[in-house]
């Protein structure tokens, strides 16, 4: 799967209400509780839509090899978003969509992390907050894998400024950024 451009982040059913209506054939879970997503996912699927979830957000689950079966043979999601190597590696290993999220919070942050990802090899990277570009562009010329970024995207400007340093894609929980 090649994610690009602007992939929507839901939070809340209101906007899940609202992706459902648009174009956009993917779009990403962030919270939700766990009796809940089963249903959205199916919804989802109904409408065409291809979904990832971020597993570390998921109230009531638990992020270990049986929530990741739960996730993957039952609801059947495309791809997980999560901070947790062994949730990575369990992904890949069940062949969907594999993002690993990364918090730039500092230059030591940004090497443990680039660590990290070099033994977990995810399908993508996911950069946070997006609004710092020379990072962006850092981690994907160090890793050689592609890179999203995410967190605290307020403007087209920032979409644009990413994407000149290297992220393939935005993740945004703003409506109007869609």
């Amino acid at each position: 799967m090649k994610l690009e451009g602007v992939l929507p982040a839901v939070r809340n059913m209101k906007d899940f209400d609202k992706i459902l209506e648009s174009d956009h054939g993917l779009f990403i879970i962030l919270e939700t509780r766990i009796a809940q997503l089963p249903q959205i996912v199916q919804y989802a699927k109904k409408n065409h839509k291809k979904i990832l979830v971020h597993a570390d957000l998921i109230n009531g689950l638990k992020v270990d090899q049986y929530g990741m079966e739960f996730l993957i043979r039952h609801v059947k999601v495309d791809g997980i978003i999560s901070t947790r190597a062994n949730v990575i590696a369990m992904a890949k290993k069940s062949n969907i969509v594999a993002i690993q999220r990364l918090f730039a919070i500092d230059s030591s942050a940004i090497t443990k992390n680039i660590e990290l990802v070099s033994k977990t090899q995810p399908d993508y990277i996911e950069v946070l907050p997006g609004i710092i570009p020379d990072v962006i562009g850092e981690v994907a010329n160090q890793t050689g894998i592609p890179v999203i970024a995410g967190g605290l995207i307020k403007s087209r400007e920032n979409i644009d400024h990413a994407l000149q340093q290297g992220a393939v894609a935005i993740t945004t929980s703003n409506v109007e950024l869609w």
